[in-house]
């Protein structure tokens, strides 16, 4: 029977899914260098730039300082803090990319393709499990920017709220990467692709207010996704105005998950060329 043969049903799609998972986390708990390095450059950047700019990042803040902090080393860690953890974030899909890659290279997703498996389940599989990792990514990095001199003072809601905008990011970026990943060629290019996503949280309002930009910089990370989701979780977090870059973050997490879940289903879909 292949998967054309109706097995592409709730019924099979829950239960194939739920075998991928688990899989994935085998595969995740046999490579724990991988979560390890998912943590490890979040941590570096963090106490890089808390403990080495800090204290004149934080003083030059001016209306980017968070609520309760008066500038200096500690504003500057609330201050930056959110963008620490869609860093974390974005470290975590870039696994995605290089498993998704093994995959493919290593004849796996060709097997599969041959199986009676729903094809759906092979793909969420990655992504399930790729967000179980990048929230223990995310836990670890936020209790050590509690630890540097972070002092969120959000209500419940406010905690579910963050953690629920995260899950949104953690959904689209890791689904975009696992579209880098089946489009790659090797290895070493899905491990190459999404080092875009490293870099854009650089040009967000995430390490400076984009007031202090020059001009055409300052428009682009104005415009950019991560700006949106850094405010939101700033404001969510530590108090300060959020306005509309909630609404902003939802649309580009929602927009980046759905295209990039159909480009990868393509992906996955299409033939292998002969020879």
């Amino acid at each position: 029977m292949t998967p054309a043969d109706g097995v592409d049903t709730r019924s099979h799609a829950w239960i194939h899914a739920r075998i991928m998972l688990r899989r994935n986390l085998r595969h995740l708990q046999r490579y724990p260098s991988l979560t390890l390095m998912v943590m490890l450059m979040p941590l570096v950047f963090l106490l890089l730039f808390v403990y080495v700019f800090g204290g004149t990042l934080g003083s030059g803040l001016g209306s980017g300082t968070p609520v309760g902090v008066h500038g200096g080393r500690q504003a500057y860690a609330a201050y930056v803090a959110p963008a620490i953890i869609v860093m974390a974030v974005a470290a975590a899909a870039q696994g995605t990319a290089i498993a998704v890659a093994q995959d493919m290279t290593e004849g796996i997703i060709a097997r599969f393709r041959t199986m009676a498996v729903v094809r759906s389940s092979v793909l969420t599989g990655h992504v399930v499990a790729a967000a179980i990792q990048t929230m223990v990514g995310v836990t670890v990095v936020t209790l050590a920017a509690i630890g540097v001199g972070f002092r969120p003072h959000a209500n419940v809601a406010e905690w579910f709220a963050a953690i629920g905008v995260v899950l949104l990011l953690t959904f689209a970026i890791t689904w975009l990467c696992v579209g880098l990943g089946l489009s790659a060629k090797s290895v070493e290019t899905a491990s190459n692709s999404p080092m875009f996503l490293m870099l854009l949280p650089f040009l967000s309002s995430g390490f400076v207010p984009t007031d202090s930009l020059p001009t055409g910089m300052r428009w682009f990370s104005e415009y950019e996704p991560f700006t949106p989701v850094n405010e939101t979780l700033r404001g969510l977090l530590t108090g300060t105005e959020i306005g509309d870059n909630l609404v902003i973050s939802l649309a580009w997490c929602i927009g980046v998950a759905v295209l990039s879940y159909a480009w990868s289903r393509r992906l996955y879909e299409r033939e292998p060329k002969a020879g």
